[in-house]
């Protein structure tokens, strides 16, 4: 025999896009719902979306059109808070404001049977606040879906310190039932995803305030460097630059961490009523209020057309025999250049061409290339002893170790060995392009070509123009990235660039919640994957990149903005002590089995 149903009447109030969706998840888990929108005309688009989703879900044949009658018969709206009279549990979902939301969990406490839960779906408000203004409060938590709700995994299940075990495990049971991932967390604003993902968009806002890059190449660093499935600013038009004001000054109010002072950009354009999407502007411009058709406007970058400027390149040097030396020469020789990879001694440069050669093969073996095209080539590529090899080369890339003294002394070098004209570029990830540029005599020659590990992979490079960088330089290297199919992004010379500036602090923020015991690593990774949409969570990315390499990179960070809130956690430092740097010592944030 089936067991009851728990909460067999569920009552969603406010029915806009999150209500909405929710009220769709509860449905279909079978649940009668009562929907509660005190506006006709949100209430019959609330009832036309669903029909709308059951009926593509039916041509999907993911359900029956028996089943999607069902699930139609079981949602009904009202416009008065007296029809959740006889639901077993309440979500309110109405505007992002104390004062509206305790007003709906008064009044509510007042009408509902004494035995039924009280949940509010705020990401920024506080949940104990809330429930201290009832008569239950240990019947009240906190449900924050994420948005589209049908399709999001992620449900963060928020108890107060008032909240029963009783009312948090049934919940957390409920929402396993819908097919969701609950996370449980603790009251404070944002939560987990939202209290990572807020300081990160946060610190973009001000990254565009500051004219250090456009809103183009901001977004586009962070889709290609981190595989994110959208940029921060495009993602701030898509939640509402509004929201996301309420949310990061509740956040400081919390924290007191200027990381989390909204950018003043986000009040400006709130005050202004450029709130995203929702308004057909915000950082971007859109075809309609709602619609996600970016159009033209004023920031736009013009069409480039035709040739740049730049210098002509058929040759490149690249100096170092790594990961990453040997990857940006793969990607040169495949685009046709001639390549010569010079490294200290001829054993590691030939070592170094063979490791190119295996990586090409294994393109063959799985299909991405040609034998032919391999073989071509492996023959541009010219392995050499000792960097006097790069006298003729047009673009000299150097990819040794990340040590100032070390690059300035490579790069000494190269100005006596290269040829007058030749482009002098460094891929260093965190030190300053104009310390490498000045141990030559041709500063005006150096830039920085920030390449993504891997780089044959990778689509990204950060071109990183210092205040002596010319400009035929900056043309010369976009037209290579062109022709060597990457994305190039401008970027100052500053430390972190776009990338890793937004990267780690946000990893060092993930960490702080672990050493704060407010959510555990596994439940953070969850909620950045299911609620963020993130290609890996913060600590799994942390344990690949290396915590050793993360801690160094966060120093760099601190010591550039002085910033209490990029001071590297300690946890992650005690962590490096300890020799624990992640998947390479068998061993950081989680253990691996050792090969």
């Amino acid at each position: 025999m089936d067991r009851p149903r728990p909460f067999p009447t569920v009552a969603i109030i406010g029915l806009g896009t999150m209500g909405t969706g929710i009220a769709e998840v509860v449905a279909r888990a079978g649940h009668e719902v009562v929907g509660i929108e005190i506006d006709d005309a949100a209430a019959h688009r609330a009832v036309a979306a669903l029909e709308s989703s059951t009926a593509r879900a039916v041509q999907r044949e993911r359900i029956t059109e028996s089943e999607r009658g069902d699930i139609l018969a079981r949602f009904r709206t009202f416009p008065d808070l007296q029809a959740a009279a006889d639901a077993d549990l309440v979500i309110e979902v109405v505007t992002e404001h104390f004062e509206i939301k305790r007003e709906v969990l008064t009044a509510l406490d007042a009408i509902v049977k004494p035995g039924a839960v009280l949940a509010t779906g705020t990401n920024a408000l506080s949940v104990t606040e809330l429930a201290s203004h009832t008569s239950r409060p240990d019947r009240v938590l906190g449900l924050h879906f994420f948005a589209p709700a049908p399709a999001m995994k992620l449900v963060e299940v928020v108890s107060t310190v008032l909240t029963s075990p009783e009312t948090t495990d049934a919940v957390t049971e409920l929402v396993r039932s819908f097919g969701k991932q609950p996370v449980a967390v603790g009251d404070r604003p944002g939560f987990i995803a939202d209290g990572l993902l807020f300081g990160y968009l946060n610190q973009a806002a001000a990254m565009y305030e500051a004219r250090y890059a456009t809103r183009e190449d901001i977004d586009a660093a962070m889709r290609l460097g981190c595989g994110l499935p959208m940029g921060p600013l495009a993602l701030l038009d898509l939640i509402g630059i509004d929201t996301a004001q309420t949310v990061l000054e509740a956040m400081y109010q919390a924290s007191r961490d200027r990381l989390h002072a909204p950018a003043p950009v986000l009040k400006q354009l709130t005050a202004a009523g450029l709130k995203g999407r929702k308004a057909g502007r915000g950082f971007y411009t859109y075809e309609a209020p709602g619609s996600a058709t970016v159009v033209p406007d004023a920031e736009t970058p013009a069409e480039a057309a035709g040739a740049g400027g730049g210098r002509p390149v058929r040759s490149v040097g690249i100096a170092g025999s790594g990961t990453m030396a040997t990857g940006i020469a793969e990607v040169f020789a495949k685009a046709g250049y001639e390549v010569v990879l010079a490294a200290r001694g001829q054993e590691k440069a030939d070592k170094a061409v063979a490791a190119l050669a295996k990586s090409l093969d294994r393109s063959v073996a799985k299909g991405r290339l040609g034998q032919e095209q391999r073989d071509a080539a492996v023959a541009r590529v010219t392995a050499a002893g000792s960097l006097d090899a790069f006298a003729d080369v047009d673009l000299a890339v150097e990819a040794v170790a990340e040590d100032l003294p070390v690059k300035q002394q490579l790069f000494a070098t190269l100005d006596k060995v290269c040829k007058p004209g030749a482009v002098l570029a460094t891929t260093t990830s965190s030190l300053p392009v104009v310390a490498v540029a000045t141990a030559t005599t041709r500063p005006r020659d150096v830039i920085g070509m920030h390449f993504f590990n891997p780089a044959p992979a990778m689509k990204l490079v950060e071109v990183v123009c210092t205040v002596l960088t010319a400009e035929d330089v900056r043309a010369t290297v976009h037209e290579v990235c062109g022709r060597i199919r990457k994305h190039a992004v401008d970027c100052g010379d500053r430390a972190g660039f776009i990338v890793n500036a937004l990267l780690f602090p946000y990893l060092n923020n993930a960490v702080k919640m672990v050493q704060e015991h407010y959510a555990t690593v596994e439940d953070i990774d969850s909620a950045m994957k299911l609620g963020g949409g993130y290609p890996m969570g913060p600590f799994e990315l942390l344990d690949v990149v290396g915590l050793d390499v993360s801690l160094a990179i966060e120093q760099v960070l601190h010591k550039e903005f002085r910033d209490p809130g990029l001071a590297p956690a300690p946890l992650l430092e005690h962590l490096v002590s300890a020799g624990c740097l992640g998947r390479k010592t068998g061993r950081g944030f989680r253990e691996y089995a050792r090969r």
